[in-house]
């Protein structure tokens, strides 16, 4: 069951809710998080709604109404009960002309909870696409998400559920909807924000607790996980992990029609991460 809260009421899924020149509908002009729902509770609500925030900026757009957003968040949680694994905010532009200038007006907020499985390990396709590091939305969560769209579907096609890509200087990036670790040389070691990759709250948290923990998890330094790295994986000389907000930590234990083992520290990770989140609610 999906419930949908906007404008201060809970609408059905086929309800009309929204104006049909809502400039997040014509050309995708907004922002939004995903977040994890355990025991009907939102994880890692605080840290969400900061990057909430930091998008809208780097969009152009006014901080998002932190209130309304929160009111929204406890409709919809309340309505969904336990069957809520996924929470979405979703904040647009509001109402705008048929092309991509804004107009002055009140922003639009949906928020919308729904089931999800948290599956424990992942199954990874590279992308023919790349991720450009110079765009004017690199890093940012935007609603303009027709690349991942696309992306996701082509590794879909091959037997994964989830795409690798590269960014414009051949550096390995991120997924459609996730963070990547390659663990080799007795480390995991993620992509630099450099990269273009978004600053994802799993990728931020897995840092700071496996740091707690002394696991030793890292950003990379620049040029040092070329998307060349992934041969390594497939050789098995290295493991690939995935984390995002409804994945948490996933080993990958498919690439490309490859099985794969899951790595020593991958696996360590994830109990990290499963064992942490159990005890912070908001970290």
């Amino acid at each position: 069951m999906t419930v949908i809260w906007t404008d201060g009421r809970i609408v059905a899924p086929g309800e009309g809710a929204l104006s049909a020149v809502d400039h997040g509908i014509t050309v995708g002009d907004g922002v939004f998080e995903t977040l994890a729902v355990f025991d009907g509770q939102a994880f890692a609500m605080t840290r969400h709604l900061r990057r909430l925030a930091r998008s809208a900026a780097g969009l152009g757009l006014t901080a998002p109404d932190e209130a309304k957003v929160l009111e929204g968040v406890k409709a919809v949680l309340a309505e969904a009960g336990s069957s809520a694994g996924r929470l979405r905010i979703t904040v647009t532009a509001g109402q705008g002309p048929l092309g991509s200038g804004r107009e002055p007006g009140p922003q639009t907020v949906v928020v919308a909870a729904g089931p999800a499985v948290i599956h424990p390990e992942g199954r990874a396709a590279r992308s023919p696409w790349v991720r450009n590091e110079r765009s004017a939305v690199a890093g940012l969560k935007t609603i303009s998400y027709a690349e991942n769209v696309v992306a996701l579907a082509d590794a879909v096609a091959k037997g994964g559920d989830e795409a690798v890509l590269a960014n414009t200087r051949g550096d390995l990036c991120e997924g459609t909807g996730s963070n990547v670790f390659v663990e080799r040389g007795g480390e995991l070691v993620t992509p630099p924000l450099s990269s273009g990759c978004l600053t994802g709250i799993t990728r931020e948290l897995l840092i700071e607790w496996a740091a707690e923990e002394g696991l030793p998890v890292r950003e990379a330094a620049p040029d040092e996980l070329p998307f060349s790295v992934l041969d390594e994986v497939s050789a098995g000389s290295a493991q690939l992990l995935l984390t995002g907000s409804v994945r948490n930590v996933q080993p990958v234990t498919w690439l490309d029609g490859a099985q794969l083992p899951v790595g020593e520290l991958s696996a360590a990770a994830r109990e990290l991460f499963e064992a942490r989140r159990r005890e912070r609610l908001d970290p």
